[in-house]
């Protein structure tokens, strides 16, 4: 049967000397036998046969029990066994007999033993099994010899490390998702590639200068090279393949062995230069440059203008509701009597504005226990359905889902309220009005901060940079409507001390707002939401762009309707569509190299992301003129020059976005003159 662990053979059998097991488990020590007597084991075996005499008077019971004799006298009288013991057995494991009358019938029993050959199995040294709790003990015998340790010289082969072992590769293209050609067309495609690598491989080899030995690449690097660069081109330009892989191919054919010398030496200063750095700086924040100036880009930004026909359902609200609506809402606030779901941990709540008369209570349900990070999920693959579901996580704790009811406790439960007639209960949505002050050729980096109250979340901060410069234009706090629940800090980045020293706004007051994350904020406090968006208004005109990041959030919270606005969100949507999106730090990481949102639980800056956003927006102007330049249109002081056909209505190098189809038309009619602006 299976080995047994030993953690019961340092305790006393219960059963002491009645024990009738063959193979107890617990700890039997030895009967002290007596020095005259003669052992039990000095009677010779039977070389004849493989059978035992039993004694008479010995019962069943006792012919399973093991035998008593001691190991040493048995193997002493066995002389004619060649075999070699692989261990003695410990005379403290050995077990004594139930009472002397049953030591003495086992004295007369006799041993018969076949003799076997010799094998050299038998006699080779079998090393005894591992302890257990092995790592525990060598590192307390560790602590109690450190102080009689003396320093061992290690042997130098023992301190080298072994070599990292490189993977072989072979000249086949790598698998991808969605390959952007079948595998015989990209297998011939990097045939080709490896070929002329290969080539000028072996003439920059034939060179007799000695420096060239160490640009050299040997067969494994090559196939490693010509492997990368395929897959990159079908990564990156799926649809271009074919073109700009032949493209590069052409390119290899051309080049000379001096130019190709150039190439490795700038290759590995390069790789040698990211060896070094650090992981955090292995790529600078990427300079924006349009190739325009700040006028021209404005003029480019109305290209971008998103359209919210069809958005209703991912949260832009595009009519105000009307009053019966409003009226509807409010029955149903009231016959709910204030029970809603907690937007954190989806526990059923009541609040009550104005306080509970009894205890003066904001909300019931104690407090709550929740996950602050987002849950995630595994990126399928087509080997998951032969392998087992992958676990669902939350990125605040690394916790599997459903497994704890949260790793963060607020004092309160709080709530969000998404439909638009219960927000315009609280405070009524208001259109953009025109505004003869507001210049022309304006946009705004817009950006809000929002905390939990009894009204749901409600703005807090409100923030708005010009663009595409970036300079702050307006930043304060927002006092909400209703009783604070959290603000939500771990995200606004707005605490209690920022209300609590903030002055109250003046108009004509020469002061510059600070930023949340110093010690000492100097940003002012409007009363109102309603005061908030009245001063958002003298910047506004419903032709001036606003620029943000996801911007349903920020106009519902400031209960605006606006028409003209860039989202980044569907500046660069997600494959999948809406309502997935990326996330603002994921964007400016990719396009920008630039890390934003690093405060941790301190939270967001508002001003960061207003600029961050606007940042974005510069760099698709800058492919948007790209692209314009390739169709034939030009500039000069501030003047766009058309190309010198008329643009078709689907001519491919206008801009990339959601609503720049409306944009397109236009400018196909309105540039047929040249020397004309674009529309601003």
């Amino acid at each position: 049967m299976f080995a047994s662990i030993g953690l019961f053979r340092e305790i006393p059998c219960p059963e002491a000397t009645a024990c009738l097991l063959p193979n107890c488990i617990f700890l039997h020590k030895p009967k002290e036998e007596d020095a005259s007597q003669p052992s039990s084991s000095a009677t010779d075996p039977v070389s004849g046969g493989n059978e035992t005499v039993q004694a008479s008077g010995e019962t069943s019971d006792q012919r399973k029990r093991r035998r008593v004799e001691k190991a040493d006298s048995i193997l002493s009288a066995e002389s004619n066994d060649s075999r070699r013991p692989i261990r003695e057995k410990p005379a403290d494991l050995a077990r004594p007999s139930a009472d002397d009358a049953r030591h003495d019938s086992k004295s007369n029993i006799k041993l018969q033993q076949k003799t076997k050959p010799s094998l050299a199995s038998s006699t080779r040294p079998i090393s005894p099994p591992p302890r257990r709790n092995s790592a525990l003990s060598n590192e307390i015998k560790a602590n109690r010899g450190k102080e009689q340790q003396k320093p061992v010289a290690v042997p130098k082969s023992a301190s080298v490390a072994s070599p990292k072992r490189v993977v072989e590769e072979s000249l086949n293209p790598r698998l991808l998702a969605q390959p952007p050609a079948s595998h015989a067309i990209r297998a011939v495609i990097l045939q080709k590639l490896h070929e002329q690598l290969k080539r000028l491989n072996d003439e920059l080899a034939q060179s007799s200068d000695p420096d060239t030995k160490s640009l050299l690449l040997s067969d494994q690097d090559l196939i490693k090279m010509a492997l990368d660069e395929e897959e990159k081109v079908a990564r990156e330009s799926p649809s271009v393949y074919s073109n700009v892989i032949k493209l590069r191919i052409v390119h290899l054919k051309k080049t000379k062995v001096t130019d190709w010398k150039e190439a490795r030496i700038k290759a590995i200063k390069e790789s040698t230069a990211a060896a070094q750095r650090g992981p955090e700086e292995q790529k600078a924040p990427k300079p924006i440059e349009t190739g325009l100036t700040p006028s021209e880009e404005l003029s480019i930004a109305p290209r971008l203008l998103s359209k919210q026909d069809g958005l209703q359902k991912f949260g832009y609200v595009i009519e105000p509701p009307t009053p019966a609506e409003i009226a509807s809402a409010k029955e149903g606030v009231e016959s709910a009597r204030g029970w809603e779901q907690c937007d954190r941990c989806r526990t059923r709540f009541q609040v009550f504005p104005g306080r509970r008369e009894a205890d003066g209570a904001l909300t019931s349900g104690g407090k709550c226990s929740y996950h602050h990070g987002r849950i995630l999920r595994p990126s399928s693959t087509r080997m998951d359905a032969t392998k087992a579901p992958s676990e669902v996580l939350y990125t605040c704790c690394n916790e599997v889902v459903g497994t704890s009811s949260g790793c963060s406790v607020a004092d309160t439960h709080v709530y969000k309220i998404s439909d638009p007639k219960r927000l315009a209960s609280v405070l009524q949505f208001e259109r953009t009005p025109p505004n003869s002050k507001v210049p022309a050729g304006k946009a705004y980096g817009f950006d809000c901060e929002m905390g939990y109250t009894v009204h749901g979340l409600e703005l807090i901060r409100l923030t708005l940079t010009a663009w595409p410069g970036g300079e702050e234009v307006l930043d304060v706090l927002v006092r909400p409507i209703g009783e604070i629940l959290d603000l939500n800090s771990r995200f606004s980045g707005v605490w209690p001390e920022h209300f609590a020293t903030a002055l109250p706004y003046e108009k004509n007051a020469s002061h510059k707002a600070g930023n949340l994350q110093a010690s000492t904020p100097s940003l002012r406090v409007v009363p109102s939401p309603a005061a908030a968006r009245s001063l958002l208004f003298e910047h506004l005109s419903p032709q001036t762009p606003l620029i943000g990041h996801a911007l349903e959030n920020d106009l519902v919270a400031t209960r605006i309707i606006h028409p003209s606005i860039i989202d980044t969100v569907l500046l660069y949507p997600h494959p999948k569509g809406l309502p997935i999106r990326y996330g603002l730090k994921m964007l400016v990481a990719k396009h920008l190299h630039r890390l934003i949102q690093t405060g941790g639980e301190r939270g967001h800056d508002s001003k960061e992301d207003a600029r961050s956003a606007g940042d974005l927006v510069r760099f698709k102007v800058a492919e948007c003129w790209q692209q314009m330049r390739r169709a034939g249109w030009s500039v000069s002081n501030g003047i766009f020059y058309p190309p010198a056909a008329p643009l078709s209505a689907g001519d491919p190098t206008m801009c990339l976005g959601t609503a720049q189809e409306g944009a397109r038309k236009r400018d196909a009619s309105q540039m047929e003159d040249q020397g004309r602006h674009l529309p601003t």
